[in-house]
C-alpha cells in the first residue's frame, strides 16, 4: 500500500521505516525537502521524500506525525482534496510549545474537545484514527517487552478505518 507520512521528525522517520519494513511503498513529507539529513534518510532507507502536498497525494493511507500544534497547518498544506476519503492515522498529541509548570504540560486544546475532533471538523471527508500517540517512538514498531505484545489504544468514528489501523498494528 502507498503510505504517506506527513512529518519528518523522530516519529515520522520511525514509522516511515516501519511501514517500509512491512512492504509498503512510502513517501515522507516535510516542509523543507532540501534538508540534508532528510535527503540522507530518504536515500539510505529507499523512502521517497516530498512536500506535504505531494505526500498526501501519493498516499492511499496517510499518517500525521507532526507536533500537535502543527498538525492543522500541515494537513492544510497537504490539501483537503488529497485527504478526502483516506484513512489518516493521527499520532499527534496537543502539547503546547511552552514549558511545563510544576511538571504539568500545557495543551492546545480544552477538556471539552480533542485535537482529533478539531482535525475531523476541518477535514470532514477524511477518516481519522488516533493511534501511536500513547507510546514513545521506540515502542511503535516491534517493541520488545519480554515476549509480550502490548496493546495499542485507538479511536475514531469510522469502523472500516479502525479495522485498517488495527490490521496495521497487528503487523507492527
Amino acid at each position: 500500500m502507498r503510505t504517506g507520512i506527513i512529518g519528518s521528525g523522530t516519529v515520522g522517520k520511525t514509522l516511515a521505516s516501519a511501514f517500509t519494513a512491512e512492504g509498503h511503498e512510502v513517501m515522507i513529507g516535510t516542509r523543507d525537502t532540501t534538508k540534508d539529513d532528510l535527503k540522507k534518510f530518504s536515500e539510505e532507507n529507499k523512502i521517497a521524500l516530498g512536500t506535504f502536498q505531494e505526500t498526501a497525494a501519493f498516499g492511499e493511507l496517510l499518517v500525521i506525525c507532526t507536533k500537535g500544534d502543527a498538525a492543522m497547518n500541515a494537513l492544510g498544506m497537504a490539501g483537503a482534496g488529497n485527504l478526502s476519503f483516506k484513512v489518516i492515522i493521527d499520532t499527534t498529541n496537543p502539547i503546547a510549545p511552552k514549558p511545563p509548570e510544576n511538571g504539568v504540560l500545557h495543551f492546545t486544546t480544552t477538556l471539552e474537545r480533542s485535537l482529533m475532533e478539531d482535525l475531523q471538523q476541518e477535514f470532514p471527508e477524511a477518516k481519522f484514527v488516533k493511534a501511536f500517540n500513547s507510546v514513545g517512538s521506540a515502542a511503535m514498531y516491534k517493541p520488545q517487552f519480554s515476549g509480550i505484545k502490548p496493546s495499542m489504544f485507538i479511536c475514531g468514528n469510522d469502523e472500516k478505518a479502525k479495522q485498517i489501523t488495527t490490521d496495521i498494528l497487528t503487523a507492527f
